[in-house]
């Protein structure tokens, strides 16, 4: 991998793609992917104590990510465009708001990256010029 950013889906699609070819031939632990705190709905980067930023890992052909109840019912709508991606696990452990959410997903690297796309895209209502790092793999 060259770059970890891209603000718009076809960039993004390919990073992410190039992510889980990367994360795959590593063998390493997780890939973490995170929405841009410019782009992130009611987030302020310039607060003393900002929110965190959206994000997705993935390991083991599986996604983890967190989100609210509203953000969990257009997650599990989205998964009808993807039907090699299924829910496996939601945990709402005490301390949290919201939920963990592990979606299986096995398909090819280009699948993924767009499963990853639309699933922050529509999940957090980002716009379709967010910009997202790849900030581990």
């Amino acid at each position: 991998m060259t770059r970890f950013d891209a603000a718009d889906t076809g960039a993004r699609c390919k990073l992410f793609a190039e992510a889980v070819l990367a994360h795959r031939n590593r063998g390493s632990q997780f890939l973490t992917i995170e929405v841009d705190a410019e782009d992130a709905p009611g987030i302020d980067p310039d607060a003393d104590d900002p929110e965190p930023v959206p994000w997705i890992q993935f390991a083991d052909e599986t996604f983890n990510l967190d989100c609210s109840d509203a953000e969990l019912d257009r997650l599990k709508g989205l998964l009808s465009e993807f039907p090699e991606c299924r829910i496996e696990k939601i945990e709402r452990p005490d301390e949290a708001e919201g939920a963990n959410v592990r979606i299986t997903a096995r398909s090819d690297a280009n699948r993924l990256g767009q499963f990853a796309d639309r699933a922050l895209q529509a999940t957090y209502e980002l716009d379709d010029d967010y910009r997202a790092w790849v900030t581990q793999v």
